[in-house]
């Protein structure tokens, strides 16, 4: 499998042998998580599913800022603790992306729980020559750093003092960034220097090279994050360690909405719990993996709404395998089988190709696709049904989709009721029929008439159909 690494601007080989151990920048919990989180942590979370169903372990270690000063702040506003705040929206993180059918990571540390490991990375730094203490805090001296600028591609003679960095006269050069702050502001902790608090960067060196150490396989984040955040991560990582930080720097675009950069300061942010309550999970995930990952989407209902189409598609394709009925099988079984190694061929060279995402649905959608044609030609069998079925599963799963389940006891109910429908037609009482219909309906069923049967599908509850 190939990535695309953007320190070397070229596509590298996924190193499985051992365990592919990936670190992914998480959200800073001062308020509900968004659309453009949940595209990065889609992604990851197909990848991962993705190297789990070749028999890939994989270790994901997802932290939690949990102590900055939007955390602050916000508490100051609402007179509340920074604990009180942060506790409330990882809460809210993980009802989010539970209901995004978002596998849970390894391990979440938060940023609070290991003030420690960062106090002894700054002392080592410190101690090496690469960090030095000022009025203000502690600082990392950026131009000790030969290769700064190398994942951005930015030259230090270029940057300016004020763009995107922190404008501070105690430091000894603009480009220096604080890796320790002094504060009165609680939350703060004691250190060798003063007390305060960490900066934003050295979490993720701490906390990455604790659980996962040094020269790890993946690590991943949001575009928005190369520069200044995993730049001056790379900084103070290869400056302890001596050796690369990670092998590969896999980087998500960011979502637009109708064009636009999303922001909060112009209003179009969307949050996941809207975004759920108007399309459900299955539509954002397919969104979300829509476009390659290194290129921005743009959030549009046109798009969305023709995603409600396929997804039909999809649900269709599922109730009409698991309805099949036990008959002859008169299909040819090896083309049959041609078109299943074809769709998963095309499907796993998409996802091993820089994890094309796009083309994987395309394969995906292209098996959904073959499985209806035969349906409507009433040639679904159970024996064809035991052939695809695993494949359509595989393929779902690792696209992280979820079509409703129905129980055993609401299988008979619905059969009972079709059957007493067909009565009804065949004797042309209509009326009556229409009236059984509705009352499946109500149940968010969905009659597919057949020229021989009737058979049915459970749908998804989209908000913006209701």
């Amino acid at each position: 499998m190939r990535i695309f690494d953007t320190l070397t601007v070229a596509e590298k080989n996924v190193d499985t042998t051992n365990s592919v151990r990936i670190y992914l920048c998480g959200v800073t919990v001062y308020d509900e998580s968004h659309i453009g989180h949940a595209r990065t942590i889609i992604v990851f979370d197909t990848l991962r599913k993705y190297l789990e169903s070749n028999g890939v372990k994989v270790n994901l270690v997802q932290n939690f800022t949990d102590v900055d000063d939007k955390i602050i702040n916000r508490a100051k506003k609402e007179n509340a603790s920074a604990d009180v705040i942060s506790t409330r929206y990882i809460k809210n993180y993980f009802d989010d992306f539970d209901r995004l059918n978002v596998k849970r990571a390894d391990l979440y540390p938060k940023a609070t729980e290991h003030i420690t490991n960062m106090i002894d990375l700054i002392k080592s730094l410190v101690d090496k020559g690469f960090a030095y203490v000022s009025k203000n805090g502690v600082y990392f001296a950026v131009l000790k750093f030969k290769e700064y600028g190398k994942l951005s591609k930015k030259k230090t003679d270029e940057l300016i003092s004020g763009a995107r960095v922190e404008v501070d006269e105690t430091k000894k050069d603009p480009l220096d960034f604080a890796l320790w702050k002094f504060s009165d502001d609680s939350p703060t902790w004691d250190s060798p220097w003063g007390k305060g608090r960490p900066g934003w960067h050295i979490e993720c060196s701490a906390m990455s090279l604790k659980y996962l150490g040094s020269n790890f396989e993946i690590h991943g984040g949001g575009r928005d994050l190369i520069f200044p955040h995993h730049e001056n991560e790379i900084a103070q990582s290869e400056s302890f360690s001596g050796i690369n930080f990670a092998k590969i720097w896999m980087h998500v675009g960011m979502v637009t909405i109708n064009g636009e950069k999303m922001s909060k300061s112009l209003g179009n942010t969307k949050s996941i719990d809207h975004v759920l309550k108007t399309w459900g999970p299955n539509i954002v995930r397919l969104f979300c993996l829509s476009g390659h990952y290194t290129k921005p989407i743009d959030y549009s209902e046109e798009i969305l709404k023709e995603t409600i189409i396929k997804w039909r598609q999809v649900e269709n394709c599922y109730f009409e395998m698991i309805l099949a009925e036990d008959l002859q099988t008169t299909e040819d079984l090896t083309l049959l089988k041609n078109i299943i190694q074809e769709s998963k061929t095309e499907f796993d060279s998409a996802l091993d190709s820089d994890f094309n995402t796009p083309l994987a649905l395309a394969a995906f959608f292209k098996l959904v696709k073959n499985i209806n044609q035969l349906a409507s030609s009433e040639k679904i069998t159970k024996t064809i049904s035991d052939m695809i079925f695993p494949t359509f599963q595989e393929m779902s799963s690792i696209l992280g989709l979820g079509i409703i389940q129905v129980t055993d006891e609401e299988k008979n109910q619905i059969s009972n009721l079709i059957k007493q429908r067909n009565e009804l037609r065949h004797q042309k009482k209509f009326q009556e029929a229409d009236a059984i219909r509705k009352q499946i309906s109500d149940m968010n069923i969905t009659l597919i008439d057949h020229k021989t049967k009737t058979l049915w599908m459970k749908q998804e509850k989209i908000g913006i159909e209701n």
